[in-house]
């Protein structure tokens, strides 16, 4: 079955390559990541000090798939000793609104979800 990439009656359909960008550009890490440089360029441990929880690893790992998808562009100083800084794309800054739109649904739906969860969990 082959998947379609093209606006149908229902809206866009969620191929495979829309899931993959979807999961690397909004996963865990990444959501962090494109909301701090939104607000200026950072360098790595800036970075690690404004998302405390995020391993150096997994940081490494996420800034190379934002940059890898365009998102993210690194940029080498020519200082001694050299310094590097992450800073967002203005493709990566397209995602602004909605990344800025994701966090007020959940701020206003978090306590039904909550609910939710405390429900179903209750009836397990």
């Amino acid at each position: 079955m082959q998947e379609t990439t093209h606006l149908e009656s229902d809206g866009p359909q969620l191929t495979a390559t829309h899931r993959e960008l979807l999961d690397q550009v909004l996963d865990k890490w990444s959501l962090h990541v494109l909301d701090e440089l939104c607000e200026q360029p950072l360098r790595f441990n800036e970075l690690r000090r404004a998302i405390p929880i995020v391993t150096q690893k997994s940081l490494t790992t996420t800034l190379r798939r934002l940059e890898r998808n365009g998102m993210v562009e690194r940029m080498i100083a020519s200082t001694r000793p050299l310094a590097v800084e992450y800073r967002i794309t203005p493709l990566g800054k397209t995602l602004q609104d909605l990344i800025d739109a994701l966090l007020s649904w959940s701020t206003v739906n978090l306590p039904d979800v909550e609910r939710a969860r405390e429900r179903f969990d209750n009836e397990v």
